[in-house]
């Protein structure tokens, strides 16, 4: 897997093949069929799980054209829940998320690649005031008619991102200066 970014964002962002058609897509929030997870290290002995309740995002899906493809999600960090009021309202703070100062974090795709059944989407990340690059691994779930009238499409998505890429230098220890971001994304074709 590559090293990309911190179960923030974006996230949510994901191509691969499947789409007869080109087609923009909206993330299905308001459905509840879309996530932005994260998961730390806790001393090196557990994992810690989060997610974020609060984001948004469109996404463009061309199954014979990859690098047509594009992502574009915002996400309300002040929206962070790790199941634990203390420790949420600590990532809030100045000295993890900086809600107050930064309340949206983005991820905007620059590039789409095939590479074999995966999608390597690059883009750029902006977490805390800070822009860095990060790829995701993405795959396509399924495409196809829904009940209601409309068309889906459904990806997953993996990275990696580094604390302090993101000026997040609090020590965690050795075993956490990486997040993982796990990221399940159904667009509804518009």
């Amino acid at each position: 897997m590559k090293k990309i970014l911190p179960g923030m964002i974006l996230g949510a962002l994901m191509f691969t093949t499947g789409s007869a058609v080109a087609a923009d897509y909206k993330i299905d929030t308001q459905g509840q069929h879309a996530f932005v997870n994260f998961r730390i290290q806790h001393l090196g002995y557990s994992w810690l799980y989060g997610t974020f309740r609060d984001f948004d995002g469109t996404f463009s899906f061309d199954e014979k054209n990859p690098a047509a493809d594009k992502v574009n999600v915002t996400i309300n960090t002040t929206s962070v829940d790790t199941n634990h009021a203390e420790r949420d309202k600590h990532l809030r703070s100045a000295e993890f998320l900086n809600v107050t100062k930064f309340p949206q974090a983005t991820f905007v795709s620059t590039a789409v690649k095939k590479d074999g059944d995966e999608l390597d989407i690059a883009g750029n990340l902006t977490l805390k005031g800070v822009t860095k690059p990060v790829t995701l691994e993405a795959k396509l779930i399924g495409q196809g008619d829904d009940p209601w009238g409309g068309v889906r499409a459904g990806f997953e998505a993996e990275g990696k991102i580094r604390l302090k890429d993101f000026n997040i230098t609090t020590d965690l220890g050795p075993a956490s200066q990486e997040v993982d971001l796990i990221i399940s994304v159904e667009g509804i074709r518009q």
